[in-house]
């Protein structure tokens, strides 16, 4: 997959997502969103994620999501094929953003886009 813009991944209604997308187009920065709910957790993606910036920084261990899932289901979380299982059921669980830069990198959450996505900065 070659990416020309910038990416942005996560749930329309997650408060850090409408501030990154907001962001972007106030900086006039060209992008595309994927929306989890509608169509889901790309597979191959994830793998992209995964390699990039390794489970634990995609993993929200403090959102609802997490809190809600028995121990049984935090239990299988111990690497990156339990963590990527998990990520894969429960989309809510993937820390939001996720964005996809069109020089390859990945960066995971709001404060790295303000960084990364400020033309001038």
């Amino acid at each position: 997959m070659t990416i020309t813009s910038i990416h942005l991944y996560g749930i329309p209604n997650c408060d850090t997502v409408k501030r990154a997308r907001a962001f972007l187009v106030a900086q006039g920065q060209a992008h595309t969103f994927h929306d989890f709910k509608k169509g889901g957790v790309p597979a191959d993606r994830l793998d992209v994620w995964l390699a990039a910036v390794g489970w634990e920084t995609l993993l929200n261990r403090r959102g609802t999501t997490w809190r809600r899932l028995s121990d049984a289901n935090e239990a299988t979380v111990v690497d990156a094929v339990g963590a990527r299982a998990l990520m894969l059921g429960h989309a809510s669980v993937i820390k939001r953003p996720v964005v996809e830069w069109p020089d390859g990198r990945v960066t995971v959450g709001l404060a790295a886009l303000l960084v990364d996505g400020n033309p001038g900065g």
